[in-house]
């Protein structure tokens, strides 16, 4: 069996760790939180496999490390903003109806589904180190590095935006393509890291490991983004401009008609 198990359950007090500043903000427990158990594992990692990592490997290592550091800046960024006054009010308000063995359950599973998330990227680090060929690591890697800059130029953009107009909706550079292109990034992001291990998925127990967090990761964007759909409306769909851009510009991949998730049942993000 090729998992390194010990590694793995090493990685999840560090992502419990980083995962209980929720307790302080219930949103930190899928943000920040977030951002920090990906940077973290990538830290980790990257040191126990220190005499060995290199190439391929070495750079797919140092992307996670990058997405988790990109991510958490934009968060801690975006909290200070004025145009996120009013969701940081509404954050507040849901934990204040979160008890306490309900927040211990979400700070558990969240835990659980980063290290699941990164659970590729060990396995190709623990393969390497015994000399195996991964042939899979290359264009993962690529696609990964396309997920990333997606993901960053359309918070950017949109954080740009905010910053001058908070009261309407984007609908510029990105957002022209897609309505939720920081939401697509993220998907194709994890899917570069999925891809990267596919040379390193020796066992059942591997690609279980490995295609529960990738599966995960998707449909809580796909619930995300419907989220944000419903919430777009209620503020901005009395407005024409509005419901022209929400019937023209597909929601989350490109050339897809597809226009709305609202009638998706996912109950994830």
């Amino acid at each position: 069996m090729n998992i390194p198990w010990q590694q793995l359950l090493l990685a999840l007090p560090v992502c419990l760790l980083c995962s209980a500043l929720g307790f302080r903000r219930i949103e930190y427990f899928v943000s920040l939180g977030y951002a920090a158990s990906i940077a973290a594992q990538a830290v980790m990692f990257g040191v126990l496999y220190s005499a060995t990592i290199e190439g391929w490997v070495l750079l797919q290592s140092v992307l996670l490390l990058a997405y988790g550091i990109r991510l958490g800046g934009f968060l801690i960024l975006r909290d200070h903003s004025a145009s996120f006054k009013g969701e940081r009010a509404a954050s507040a308000d849901r934990g204040a109806h979160l008890k306490g063995p309900l927040k211990i359950g979400i700070w558990i599973g969240v835990a659980v589904l980063y290290v699941l998330m990164f659970t590729p990227a060990v396995l190709t680090m623990s393969e390497q180190a015994r000399g195996s060929a991964l042939p899979s690591v290359f264009p993962g890697v690529v696609v990964m590095a396309c997920g990333l800059a997606l993901e960053a130029s359309a918070d950017w953009q949109k954080s740009r935006f905010k910053t001058k107009v908070p009261s309407q909706f984007c609908r510029q550079g990105l957002y022209r393509v897609v309505r939720c292109p920081n939401y697509l990034g993220e998907m194709v992001f994890w899917l570069g890291v999925w891809l990267s291990g596919l040379s390193a998925y020796q066992t059942p127990f591997a690609w279980l490991l490995s295609c529960a967090g990738f599966i995960t990761i998707q449909l809580i964007m796909l619930g995300s983004a419907r989220r944000l759909e419903l919430k777009q409306t209620e503020r901005y769909g009395a407005e024409a401009a509005y419901q022209e851009y929400l019937g023209t510009v597909p929601i989350l991949f490109p050339w897809v008609p597809l226009y709305s998730l609202k009638n998706l049942k996912v109950y994830l993000g």
